[in-house]
């Protein structure tokens, strides 16, 4: 696991892509029990571990997450989830050259609990919700280009979803694009926030694994 800030208060970690932030039907060890094995080991303490769930990336998504390790902590950062106070921004690898190379991007959606998919739908669609996100074009490649995404709204699968409904695809996601088969080219690198306790703003940023296709194209 890899720890980027840690206090008394809440842990940033850099999840993995293809892990699971909370336990699901595959069993696979999954992002928040590690939390809590580490701080119960780190800490040496008995019992269940404390650890707030505030916000998810999708499982084949890697990137920056907050984690709280305080109830307190968590209501206050999950209240500003709300308020859309957190700044979150990705890295997609799309098929396509796009035009133009700057836009916001907005629609409402639906999800489909059963299917385990959101689509675009109509404003009047019984439980739609507004999802809104700006890209803007780092660099293009043969047919595929680098976005810088900023997310302005948390819909299921939000970013997959509005940049294939537009005509882009994300490179390896095989639910809404066609593939190629591997890792998904979309990538949490930026989490900003206002600190829960301290009320410090706090920014935190990564890099991709560009040792992954294709990711070395962009480096």
């Amino acid at each position: 696991m890899n720890i980027i800030y840690e206090d008394n208060h809440i842990i940033v970690v850099i999840k993995k892509a293809d892990q699971p932030v909370m336990l699901d039907s595959s069993n696979d060890y999954d992002l928040l029990t590690e939390i809590k094995d580490y701080i119960k080991i780190k800490y040496n303490k008995p019992g269940n571990v404390y650890t707030g769930l505030v916000h998810r990336l999708d499982r084949p998504v890697g990137g920056v997450m907050v984690f709280a390790k305080t109830s307190k902590a968590a209501s206050r950062l999950s209240n500003s989830i709300r308020n859309i106070e957190f700044d979150k921004k990705y890295y997609a690898v799309v098929k396509g050259i796009i035009n133009p190379l700057e836009a916001t991007i907005e629609n409402w959606m639906c999800k489909d609990d059963q299917e385990k998919k959101s689509y675009i739908c109509n404003e009047d669609t019984p439980n739609a919700k507004l999802a809104k996100l700006k890209y803007k074009v780092v660099k293009s490649v043969s047919d595929m280009s680098l976005l810088d995404i900023e997310l302005f709204t948390g819909r299921h699968h939000q970013i997959r979803v509005q940049l294939s409904s537009a005509g882009y695809p994300i490179y390896g996601d095989m639910r809404y694009g066609d593939g190629p088969k591997g890792h998904i080219a979309l990538f949490a690198y930026s989490l900003g926030f206002i600190h829960p306790v301290t009320q410090k703003p706090m920014v935190f940023e990564c890099d991709p694994d560009y040792t992954i296709p294709p990711w070395p194209l962009f480096k």
